[in-house]
């Protein structure tokens, strides 16, 4: 899977719980999930949720921990899909 085609995914799954909208303006690799899109960290296992249903794939206690921004999630989701 390309890496536009997983960042796409993720500006989709994460628009719907993303409190700050001018934070999706420029949503890239660089882009904090919690700073940038202030999305609760209730709100945060929903988008994890969400990204594993969507590219099939299961985030352990410690990927998570480490997904903070775009970029974190999207070299998650390379390196799961590259295992599975």
């Amino acid at each position: 899977m390309k890496e536009k085609e997983i960042l796409d995914s993720l500006k989709k799954i994460v628009t719907p719980y993303t409190q700050r909208k001018e934070g999706l303006e420029n949503f890239n690799e660089e882009t904090d999930f919690i700073k940038d899109l202030e999305v609760n960290s209730a709100n945060l296992v929903d988008v994890i949720l969400d990204v594993e249903d969507e590219f099939d794939i299961e985030i352990d206690n410690d990927s998570m921990s480490g997904m903070l921004t775009v970029g974190d999630a999207r070299n998650i989701i390379q390196r799961k899909l590259a295992s599975a």
